[in-house]
C-alpha cells in the first residue's frame, strides 16, 4: 500500500524503510502439511496472522474490496500499488470466485517478491498476478477491458493512474481510491473530476478507523 516511487512524507518514507527491512528478515509463513493452500480454514488462519506493514490496507478496508469485488461480479481488476499482497488477497478470494482475475502493480521488487510468495501461500498465484515496475509505464501496456480498479499507490498520481486505465474500463466499473481524506489535496484533480463528471458517480468511506483516512468509491455510470 501506499507505494510506487516513493512516499508522501518523511513518516511514509521511514514506514516504507521499516517495511523493507521486514522483508529481509521475515520468512513466509509455513505451511503444514497436512494444510492444502486452497482450504477455507487454512486461508482465514494465514490473514488472520498476515503480518502487515505500514503500506498496507487495513482489514476493514480489505474486507470491502473483496465485497466489493464480489458484489459487483466484477472479473477483470487492476490494483495499482501492491505492497506485500494483504489487499491483493482480499482482492483475488472475490474475483476467484467470481471466476476472474486481477492484475496488481508494484515497482519495489522486495515487495513484488513477497506478495507473489504470499499469493501463492493461499494458493492464489493463478488468480492474482503480480506485475513489477513503474504504474505510469506499465498502465498503459495492459490490453481489454476491466470492470475493477483499486489505487493504492503515490498519491499525487492518482489522477494519472486513472487516466492510464479510463479507455479500458466499461460501464459499470468501480474505480476504488485510497487515502482520500488524509491525503485529498495530493489528489486534488483525481477527486474534482470524480466530483464532477457526468461518467462518474462518487462516495467516499471509511470502512476502518485505523487509520482515520477513508476510500472514495466511484462507479462508471456509462
Amino acid at each position: 500500500m501506499l507505494l510506487m516511487k516513493n512516499v508522501l512524507n518523511p513518516l511514509c518514507r521511514c514506514g516504507r524503510a521499516v517495511a523493507a527491512a521486514w522483508l529481509l528478515m521475515t520468512p513466509l509463513t509455513s505451511l503444514p502439511a497436512d494444510d492444502s493452500p486452497t482450504d477455507p480454514a487454512f486461508r482465514k488462519k494465514f490473514i488472520a496472522g498476515f503480518q502487515r506493514t505500514i503500506l498496507n490496507t487495513t482489514p476493514g478496508d480489505a474486507t470491502l474490496l473483496r465485497i466489493l469485488v464480489e458484489s459487483s461480479q466484477a472479473k477483470r481488476g487492476v490494483e495499482v500499488g501492491t505492497a506485500t499482497g494483504y489487499g491483493a488477497i482480499h482482492m483475488g478470494l472475490g474475483f476467484e470466485r467470481n471466476g476472474g482475475r486481477l492484475l496488481t502493480v508494484d515497482i519495489d521488487p522486495a515487495m513484488v517478491r513477497k506478495a507473489r510468495e504470499n499469493l501463492k501461500a493461499v494458493g492464489l498465484e493463478k488468480i492474482v498476478t503480480v506485475l513489477e515496475g513503474d504504474a505510469l509505464k506499465v498502465l498503459p501496456t495492459l490490453e481489454g477491458e476491466f470492470d475493477f480498479v483499486f489505487i493504492d499507490a503515490l498519491k499525487r498520481d492518482y489522477f494519472q493512474y486513472f487516466k492510464a486505465l479510463a479507455p479500458k474500463l466499461k460501464p459499470g466499473t468501480l474505480v476504488v481510491a485510497d487515502n482520500v481524506i488524509q491525503s485529498r489535496e495530493d489528489m486534488k484533480d483525481f477527486l474534482e473530476f470524480m466530483e464532477n463528471s457526468p461518467d462518474y458517480q462518487m462516495v467516499i468511506v471509511r470502512a476502518s478507523t485505523e487509520k482515520g483516512d477513508g476510500m472514495a468509491i466511484c462507479y462508471k455510470r456509462r
